[in-house]
């Protein structure tokens, strides 16, 4: 059998390993900080189970909202270190004033400053754990890759620019004609198995194309290594994983055979209850425009000097068209020389334009074509036919994200930044079927948490 000295956790591991830890740290410095100090507030909260649940709610919701659980962000002390810092404020407040749920708010302040300092230490020292001790060498994760050797870099360099927890320690050659020499070693077929036991290898990752087939004498070493105990994964399915995009520059023109779109697409219950959230988010969010329309009026007439709204067509679900609303962020005649893609900094966009953009305030009025059924919360952005012809002429795939309804917001937009090429729009587009090939209520609410995240960051373009 394989042995499993080394220390390994997957991406889901990693987040799941924070948000635990997350909880149970605060827990720690508020029992010490309770019972040290005679902190009465804190010896309620640490003695009573669903105290201890609402506040490691609202440190999950929070955390997800300020990034705390983006792996790149978890790394990074100083990044880290903001999010706690965000975290530690909203979490504290709405766990004080939400004293139906929690103890009643304690009548010494310095009480209060007890316990935000808490749960504040508590995360800081967590985290500068997990950045100092556990967040590199520990999660190194040793595999072998089965490939031609002439795919082997790209393969390699796009897995560990996604992941640089990943080290490869060698490769089976499946081409038998030919060989590249490489940095990596090439492992003799018949000897797969003893090296991935000498190197204490994690995890083997078959790279091939679905049309052709393994060798018979490596197919049987994979065979071999997986009745050892050896986790064999298919490189698109460990690439998706570590991005949460679908990496369509890896799969050949039969990808269609090979995507196992979401159930919930054709889930009634899941889209009656995606409907209903629309219809209820469409009217508060038009209720938001009604009480907002004055203020962007009076910085439109001073800042914009045009009209206030903005309708545009755009592509909806089954390629059927529909006019976008928007509030006009652009200076009149932005496309007298036809139509382009919008740049960071686009010298079009005016200065109170561009504040409406990085707030997303501009997006407000598209809840008047969620409630019509034209679009929906959350989903792939809708694009311009003009674009829409034009990259599906290079992206074969584009076409797939029109079997749902486009969105106000969606996973490429929490994910990425802003794209104004075509190679972004490819970037996007797997993120876009990323979205389509997991939707579930989890991934919407997930979606909904990085939006306020975003807004709140003031992130928008």
């Amino acid at each position: 059998m394989f042995s499993k000295s080394t220390i390994h956790f997957d991406i889901s591991e990693r987040k799941i390993l924070l948000r635990i830890f997350d909880v149970l740290f605060v827990l720690l410095f508020l029992s010490v900080l309770s019972f040290v100090f005679n902190f009465g507030y804190g010896k309620l909260l640490v003695l009573n189970i669903l105290p201890a649940i609402i506040l490691g709610f609202y440190l999950n919701i929070f955390g997800t909202i300020f990034e705390m659980y983006n792996l790149q962000t978890a790394a990074n002390q100083l990044s880290s270190i903001k999010s706690i810092v965000l975290t530690t404020l909203f979490s504290s407040f709405f766990y004080l004033f939400t004293p139906i749920f929690t103890p009643s708010l304690p009548d010494n302040r310095l009480q209060i400053i007890y316990f935000t300092g808490a749960v504040f230490l508590g995360l800081l020292v967590w985290r500068l754990i997990y950045i100092y001790f556990l967040a590199s060498d520990k999660f190194v994760k040793k595999v072998v890759f089965i490939c031609e050797d002439t795919a082997l870099e790209t393969l390699v360099n796009d897995l560990i620019v996604a992941d640089n927890h990943y080290l490869v320690e060698g490769f089976v050659n499946t081409n038998a004609y030919q060989t590249t020499p490489h940095n990596y070693t090439n492992i003799p077929n018949d000897d797969l198995v003893s090296f991935c036991i000498d190197k204490n290898v994690s995890e083997i990752i078959i790279a091939i194309n679905p049309d052709n087939q393994l060798d018979t004498k490596i197919y049987e070493s994979i065979l071999s290594c997986l009745e050892n105990g050896m986790p064999i994964k298919e490189y698109s399915d460990v690439f998706e994983q570590c991005i949460n995009r679908i990496p369509v520059h890896h799969l050949d023109k039969d990808f269609y055979k090979y995507f196992p779109f979401s159930r919930n697409n054709q889930n009634k219950v899941y889209r009656f209850v995606i409907r209903f959230f629309d219809i209820f988010a469409a009217f508060l969010g038009l209720l938001f425009l009604g009480i907002l329309i004055p203020f962007i009026w009076f910085g439109n007439l001073f800042g914009n000097r045009g009209q206030l709204f903005y309708t545009q067509k755009r592509v909806g679900k089954n390629r059927k068209p529909f006019k976008i609303y928007k509030f006009r962020s652009m200076i009149a005649d932005a496309e007298k020389n036809g139509a382009v893609f919008a740049t960071e900094n686009d010298s079009r966009v005016t200065p109170f334009g561009k504040f409406l953009r990085k707030s997303r305030l501009d997006e407000i009025p598209q809840f008047i074509n969620v409630f019509k059924g034209e679009m929906s919360v959350i989903g792939p952005r809708p694009e311009r036919p003009i674009f829409v012809d034009e990259i599906t002429k290079m992206m074969p795939f584009y076409q797939t994200r029109h079997i749902i309804k486009p969105g106000l917001t969606g996973w490429a937009q929490v994910s990425y930044p802003y794209g104004s090429t075509l190679d972004d729009s490819l970037v996007k587009l797997q993120y876009d079927l990323f979205y389509i090939k997991h939707r579930s209520l989890f991934l919407d609410v997930n979606i909904i948490l990085k939006t306020i995240g975003t807004v709140l960051f003031y992130k928008g373009q």
